[in-house]
């Protein structure tokens, strides 16, 4: 296995693909978990993590010019909560040859509402009875499931369904699966010590990174400008970076801002 570094990611191939997209190619390496993704500095519009050994989808950085990603042929049979604040304008997904189980599993994607394309073909989901229905009522953008097209018909035999006793019921159990699913996950967060990283913290947004950009050009010593770009590379901003920041709002009037540089991100 390779750990998905900064520096891998920019030593790995990059080129515009036949759609004249931007992408970045991290295929088979046999990553075990998503991190760093930072370190591309949000330049791609397709990342391609095909072949690699991924149980989970999450951790992604605020990334808004990523459009697809590939992740063909790994493990993954969770996806976080919440993506769609990272990626907003993912617009195709293909999850082809991974351990997705119980329509509940994809709850998750229901937040992103440019989500147009998504295949799950090899996935266990995929053979759920009224699996295409589910995906066609969840999901009223989708345009492509499994490399097929949704047409109108197809939309309304799925409302059509899901307005019938068997299909609320459905549904109905969908949502308990997904509740106990996202319970689940946050308990095991929460006793391996992870949440949102060793040091807690959250996804850093745009302008973070632009006032972490700037605070590494002030930087006074080394360790400052390898601590700050190693939160840039990650994407994820610890909790003690905030709680800097407002100890130097609090004490800027009494120093007239200087020392200000060394915390502020």
């Amino acid at each position: 296995m390779v750990k998905l570094t900064p520096e891998l990611i920019n030593q790995s191939m990059q080129y515009i693909n036949p759609c004249r997209e931007r992408e970045l190619d991290l295929r088979g390496y046999k990553i075990p978990q998503i991190e760093n993704l930072g370190a591309t500095l949000d330049q791609f519009d397709t990342i391609d993590l095909s072949d690699n050994d991924l149980r989970k989808l999450d951790n992604l950085p605020h990334l808004p010019r990523l459009k697809c990603l590939l992740l063909n042929n790994n493990r993954i049979l969770r996806i976080s909560e919440g993506l769609e604040e990272a990626v907003p304008n993912l617009g195709s997904i293909i999850l082809t040859g991974n351990n997705l189980q119980e329509l509940s599993d994809l709850e998750p994607l229901a937040g992103f509402t440019k989500l147009d394309t998504i295949c799950l073909l090899i996935n266990p989901v995929s053979t759920k009875p009224n699996y295409r229905e589910y995906m066609a009522y969840k999901f009223p953008q989708l345009r492509l499931l499994d490399f097929r097209k949704i047409k109108q018909k197809d939309r309304q035999a799925a409302q059509e369904f899901f307005r019938t006793k068997q299909g609320k019921d459905m549904l109905k159990e969908i949502s308990r699966k997904s509740k106990m699913s996202s319970a689940a996950a946050i308990a095991a967060e929460a006793g391996n010590g992870k949440g949102r990283g060793s040091e807690g913290g959250r996804l850093a947004n745009p302008e973070d990174m632009q006032r972490i950009r700037e605070a590494i050009k002030r930087a006074s010593s080394l360790a400052e400008v390898e601590r700050l770009s190693q939160i840039l590379q990650s994407g994820q901003l610890p909790d003690k970076f905030q709680h800097e920041k407002e100890a130097v709002a609090q004490n800027g009037a009494g120093h007239n801002g200087s020392g200000a540089v060394a915390m502020e991100y």
